[in-house]
């Protein structure tokens, strides 16, 4: 619900609404509350309750800052190491999200998109990182999806995607590394833009509410 915008941004959480919308106890929607939290999709105001994070876009950016240095060294690391078997299930993805390109599905491009970003992280055999990145990527999915639906950044991502085949491909470790992270921050830059709209929306929403 917070994902595809249905809850808003600022937005309080009501427990009973929640509760009966989705029929379940308030001990199991606490928990979902907990975890959501820990995600940076909620905040938990005492005495007060549970509201939609509304997180500003330098904290956005630096989340994308990080992340894209994490990934681009995937993306190196994963180029190094990628056996002939590892770029087959590569391609194996790509080859999906060229599929859901085509049919402008963007629900199912963005579940191959996570496993593709998933398997370069897994390709790396570093521990460490899927450790550091695993708990980044699930806050960032959010913008990610977000990012998606912009004008133009649907087939900019394609395209992205297209070069990162053709640096794995050669094995590229450099281009690899420059090209993901690249792609980690035009999706930054799209998300700039959604924010600065909305944020200026809601500020205009709420002047207007205040001065009646």
């Amino acid at each position: 619900m917070i994902r595809t915008g249905l809850l808003k941004q600022g937005e309080k959480l009501v427990e009973k609404d929640l509760c009966l919308e989705l029929g379940i106890s308030r001990t199991p929607l606490r928990e979902a509350y907990r975890l959501l939290s820990s995600e940076g999709l909620i905040d938990l105001v005492a005495h007060k309750g549970a509201y939609v994070a509304r997180p500003s876009m330098r904290e956005i950016r630096d989340m994308f800052e990080v992340m894209a240095i994490l990934e681009g060294t995937c993306a190196r690391l994963a180029a190094e190491r990628m056996t002939d078997p590892d770029f087959k299930k590569v391609e194996k993805l790509h080859q999906r999200l060229e599929k859901h390109f085509e049919d402008e599905d963007h629900e199912k491009y963005l579940d191959v998109n996570h496993k593709y970003h998933t398997l370069i992280q897994e390709m790396t055999g570093n521990k460490a990182f899927n450790d550091v990145i695993n708990t980044l990527r699930q806050k960032i999915l959010l913008y990610r999806y977000r990012q998606l639906y912009q004008p133009d950044r649907f087939e900019a991502s394609m395209n992205e995607h297209r070069e990162l085949l053709n640096a794995f491909r050669r094995r590229d470790p450099v281009q690899a590394e420059e090209l993901m992270r690249r792609h980690l921050m035009n999706q930054c830059e799209a998300l700039r833009r959604v924010y600065e709209n909305e944020f200026e929306t809601t500020d205009k929403q709420v002047s207007l509410g205040g001065s009646t």
